[in-house]
Order: structure tokens, then C-alpha cells, then sequence
């Protein structure tokens, strides 16, 4: 970890796109302003941290979103013929 000392209204540059200066100093709090491309998000650690643990929760999913589709669930009159490249390939089924 790097670890630098500023003084307010002083920066501090990653890479090319992101400015981090410090706005105010009042005990043991310090506010500083981040200027950072749209592209890149920029959140508090804890806002952060909530924001992993949802999208991990959420592909978690370990079902199958269209639901089970069974055999017999097709229509009767339908014949199915597997095709590869738009070729056909092996018997149709009924």
C-alpha cells in the first residue's frame, strides 16, 4: 500500500484519469473529491462491499430460468429434426 501525506485543496493522480483531492480536514475526518471518468465506478468501501455480495448472491441461481421442459410437454403433432450448420442430422423424432 502506498501511503502519502496531503494538505487540503492538495492531489493525488491515478494514472491519467483519476484525481483524488483532499476538500477538508476537521478532526479525525477527511473529505476528499474524487474526479473519475463515468466509466468508472467509484463507491465507498462498504457501499462497494454491498453491491459484490448482491451480484454474488444473484448468480448464485442455480436453476434453470426457462423452467424444465420434458418430453412430454411438447406438442404431439410436432417432429423435431436436429439440424447442425442447417444440415440435418439423424431421424426426426415424433
Amino acid at each position: 500500500m502506498l501511503v502519502l501525506s496531503r494538505h487540503r485543496d492538495e492531489a493525488i493522480m491515478i494514472g491519467d484519469d483519476v484525481e483524488i483531492t483532499i476538500v477538508d480536514i476537521r478532526g479525525d475526518k477527511v473529505r476528499v473529491g474524487i474526479n473519475a471518468p463515468s466509466k468508472i465506478p467509484v463507491h465507498r468501501r462498504e457501499i462497494y462491499e454491498a453491491i459484490r455480495q448482491e451480484n454474488e448472491q444473484a448468480s448464485g441461481f442455480t436453476g434453470n430460468p426457462i423452467g424444465s421442459i420434458h418430453p412430454d410437454d411438447r406438442p404431439a403433432s410436432a417432429a423435431y429434426q436436429l439440424k447442425v450448420g442447417g444440415t440435418p442430422v439423424g431421424d426426426k423424432v415424433q
